[in-house]
């Protein structure tokens, strides 16, 4: 595998990472305003958006190494009207401009609660096409690995999965970091939101891993039984990759339910230094299984024809 296609790995996993964290973080935060206040929303919530910056910026830089010619990026946009490729690079701007202008005024608390609302939607709606265009440039007839119902579904099982994993940590992160400051203030109140977050976060975990099991023998049987280039497919991903597959989703078992269950039960004893532990090693390990998981999409793909 060349730089291009790792640099095609960085972008779709630290996008849609970034969508799905932005998404998830929207719920909670509307979650912990019904259970408790503004205030104590904003300050379980406002720390962990900005942790997202970074990694869209990251993606959108890296995406650059996959060009020829990177000072031409500009171009890419200008076939909208048919081209998937052309909509996912005006998606990505319009996800990372609103989320930028939002991230802003939400920090800042600039404007009305309602009209950050509605940016926050529009923002989260942008990322969802995002996710959906990036699933539609691989949807080539001449690419039977990638042009199958698993591409979009693994796209937003990626993007959940990880995004809600990425905000427990982030919530995790902010906790501790409001516990380690001078003047301690009552963190009751935070401290049961985290712990509801968390439990939320887990239960989500676990269901997404689950899609992606019943999704991946049904891809790898689909492959199998279609034309040459589907079969020669199927092969690699299982004999050539098969112990790269098999740790993807060994890793993905352990990250998403064995970790996640740890999680929910120590967020409901209460036992923070474990529940804090399990919310970093749920989004380690699954992060390292996603990033396995996109390594092997772009390893087993053949195109026909050519």
């Amino acid at each position: 595998m060349n730089t291009k296609e790792w640099a095609l790995i960085a972008y779709t996993i630290l996008t849609q990472m970034s969508v799905g964290a932005f998404f998830i973080l929207g719920l909670v935060h509307t979650y912990a305003l019904r259970k408790s206040n503004e205030k104590e929303a904003d300050a379980l919530s406002d720390r962990a958006l900005l942790a997202i910056g970074p990694a869209i910026v990251l993606g959108v830089i890296v995406s650059l190494l996959h060009l020829g010619n990177p000072v031409n990026a500009y171009r890419a946009i200008f076939n909208i009207d048919s081209s998937w490729l052309s909509r996912e690079i005006l998606a990505t701007v319009l996800f990372t401009g609103l989320g930028a202008v939002f991230a802003f005024l939400q920090w800042r608390k600039i404007a009305t609660f309602q009209v950050r609302r509605i940016l926050a939607v529009v923002t989260a709606l942008a990322g969802l096409v995002l996710v959906f265009c990036m699933s539609q440039v691989y949807m080539l007839d001449f690419e039977p690995a990638w042009n199958t119902a698993a591409t979009p579904i693994t796209f937003f099982v990626t993007t959940f999965l990880l995004g809600g994993l990425a905000m427990g940590a982030a919530f995790v992160a902010n906790y501790t970091y409001l516990k380690s400051k001078p003047n301690l203030a009552d963190l009751s109140v935070q401290a049961d939101l985290l712990r509801a977050s968390l439990q939320g976060i887990a239960l989500g975990a676990m269901v997404l891993v689950g899609i992606e099991l019943i999704v991946m023998p049904l891809y790898v049987a689909y492959l199998s039984n279609g034309n040459a280039i589907a079969v020669e497919s199927a092969s690699k991903l299982t004999s050539e990759y098969g112990v790269i597959f098999a740790l993807r989703l060994a890793l993905g078992v352990i990250g998403a339910v064995l970790f996640s269950v740890f999680l929910y039960t120590t967020a409901t004893l209460k036992k923070e230094r474990q529940m804090v532990n399990f919310a970093y090693g749920a989004f380690a390990v699954v992060l390292i299984a996603e990033v396995l998981g996109r390594f092997l999409f772009y390893a087993i793909h053949l195109r026909m024809g050519l």
